[in-house]
């Protein structure tokens, strides 16, 4: 939704006033010329609401994910901790339409927040466990995906949306989403383990409960803007023009990798590497330029190489 320094994103400072002059015309004294008109900043403004129900408000002045946060719990009263994530124009726990690194300027926001807490064992019967993880950029991994028939899913208490809290009474907040899927990857198989899960707080079970009629202002809202708000991990969020075709596609494909690879989904990061792409002309330029932004990953040299082939094939396709 991670993307995510403490001021409101601006434009290009403006130029300054350039001296007319011509041959054998003196120039005029500085004093002599008009003001200069300060570049008005865009007043970016989101509304919001808690996802069980609440009040709307309005939230900006934020550059990344957790100033975000900051400034819905300022809004409602609650502490940051309480968000678990955010959904874009929906208040349903809706990975589909989960907050990442991109907000279109007329998306309205639904903060999830925390509800009861849950402990489920598991028994680790093979290697995968069948979960997807994704963290909210702010301190907390949750469940994205559950496989179908896989282990996780034949255990009813377990669901999406779910924050891991802790493994086997080791805390996990504070976490990024890949270090917790290495985590569980490397629990030993036929010994039992437990969860302790949050789940996002719900009002009268509101998916089934709420209906088309009582839909909440903003959700189905068919944005016609072409700008986005561009929030980084690191430096200041930017507006930008909506992702290219290409971008899009290159970026879900990517994002698929991801999961395949490490069982995490990320599109702040797949776009991060789909960025990183452009201009390399080899796998090996590519892998190079990924050591400098995102070294912190050590990604495998195949894993780099299919992503270097998904961006060219989203490529041809798009040309």
């Amino acid at each position: 939704m991670e993307s995510r320094g403490d001021q409101e994103p601006r434009g290009a400072e403006p130029e300054a006033p350039q001296t007319p002059s011509s041959a054998g015309t003196a120039a005029p004294s500085t004093s002599a010329l008009p003001p200069s008109t300060p570049r008005v900043r865009p007043r970016l403004v989101f509304h919001t609401q808690l996802a069980h129900g609440s009040p709307t408000g309005k939230i900006e002045g934020f550059t990344n994910v957790k100033e975000l946060y900051a400034k819905i719990a300022e809004v409602f009263s609650i502490s940051p901790t309480e968000i678990l994530f955010c959904t874009l124009n929906s208040h349903k726990v809706d990975m589909q339409k989960l907050l990442g690194g991109q907000i279109g300027l007329e998306d309205f926001i639904f903060a999830h927040v925390r509800g009861e807490t849950k402990e489920v064992e598991v028994t680790k019967t093979e290697d995968a466990l069948g979960l997807t993880i994704t963290d909210n950029g702010a301190g907390y991994a949750f469940i994205k995906r559950i496989k179908e028939g896989s282990i996780i899913n034949r255990i009813a208490a377990v669901c999406v949306g779910d924050s891991i809290e802790a493994i086997n009474d080791q805390t996990i907040v504070g976490y990024r989403h890949y270090e917790v899927a290495k985590m569980l990857r490397e629990l030993p198989k036929a010994q039992p383990f437990t969860l302790r899960l949050v789940q996002p707080k719900r009002a009268f079970d509101m998916i089934s409960q709420r209906t088309k009629s009582s839909k909440c202002p903003g959700e189905g809202k068919v944005v016609s803007g072409r700008e986005t708000l561009r929030l980084r991990t690191r430096g200041s969020a930017t507006v930008e023009e909506v992702p290219s075709e290409f971008e899009e596609a290159a970026t879900k494909m990517v994002d698929d990798l991801l999961e395949s690879y490490m069982g995490i989904r990320d599109v702040e990061l797949a776009s991060t590497l789909v960025e990183t792409s452009k201009e390399k002309r080899s796998p090996q330029e590519f892998a190079r330029g990924l050591d400098s932004v995102l070294g912190e990953f050590a990604f495998p040299d195949e894993f780099v190489v299919e992503v270097w082939a998904a961006i060219c094939k989203a490529k041809e396709a798009c040309n």
